[in-house]
C-alpha cells in the first residue's frame, strides 16, 4: 500500500513493435492508463506521439486507425517499445512508477540487425534505459526526445523540431 492507503497497480507493457528493417527503436518508459485501457500504445489524445511520428515520417499517422500506424511506422523503419516491462504506479505520471521490472534491452536491439539508433521518449525512459544498457549503450546512437506526453509543458514547435532529429537515422 502506498502512504495514502491505496494500493497501486501493476501495469505491463506490451510486446515490441519491431521487425528486422527497424532502424530506429523508441522506447517509451512504460504505458499511461488509456493506453492500458485501449491496449494501444500512445492512446491519450493529449498525447503527441503519433502528430509528432506524422511530422518525422511524413504520413498523418493520427487519420489512421491503430493497425495502420503501427504498418506505416514498420514500413518506416520506426519500431515502438518500452525500457520497463511492468511497474507499480497510481495514475499515469512517469513520477509514480515505483518498483520497476527494466527490460533486457540489449537483449532486444540484439534482434534488430539494420538497428542504427535508439531514441527515448522522455527522461524517465532515458534514465532507466541508458542504465539497462549499461556498457553497451555506445553500440548504437542514443537520443534523448523531448516527451510526447501531453504532461510535458514544452512549446508543439519545439517538440516537433526535437522529434525531427529522427529522420537523419531513417534515410
Amino acid at each position: 500500500m502506498s502512504g495514502n492507503g491505496i494500493t497501486p497497480r501493476r501495469d505491463h507493457a506490451f510486446p515490441p513493435v519491431a521487425d528486422a528493417r527497424t532502424r530506429v527503436l523508441i522506447l517509451g518508459s512504460l504505458p499511461g492508463r488509456a493506453s492500458l485501457a485501449a491496449r494501444e500504445y500512445y492512446a491519450n489524445p493529449g498525447n503527441g506521439f503519433w502528430r509528432l511520428m506524422g511530422a518525422v515520417t511524413g504520413v498523418d499517422l493520427p487519420a489512421l486507425p491503430y493497425a495502420a500506424r503501427l504498418e506505416a511506422l514498420l514500413a518506416r523503419d520506426v519500431g515502438l517499445w518500452d525500457v520497463i516491462a511492468h511497474a507499480e504506479r497510481q495514475g499515469s505520471l512517469d513520477s509514480a512508477i515505483r518498483a520497476p521490472a527494466a527490460r533486457d534491452l540489449a537483449a532486444m536491439a540484439d534482434t534488430l540487425p539494420a538497428l542504427r539508433a535508439i531514441a527515448f521518449n522522455g527522461r524517465t525512459a532515458e534514465r532507466i534505459g541508458l542504465r539497462r544498457l549499461g556498457e553497451r549503450a555506445g553500440e548504437w546512437r542514443t537520443l534523448t526526445l523531448l516527451s510526447s506526453s501531453g504532461a510535458c509543458a514544452v512549446p508543439a514547435d519545439a517538440k516537433r523540431e526535437n522529434w525531427m532529429r529522427l529522420r537523419a537515422f531513417l534515410q
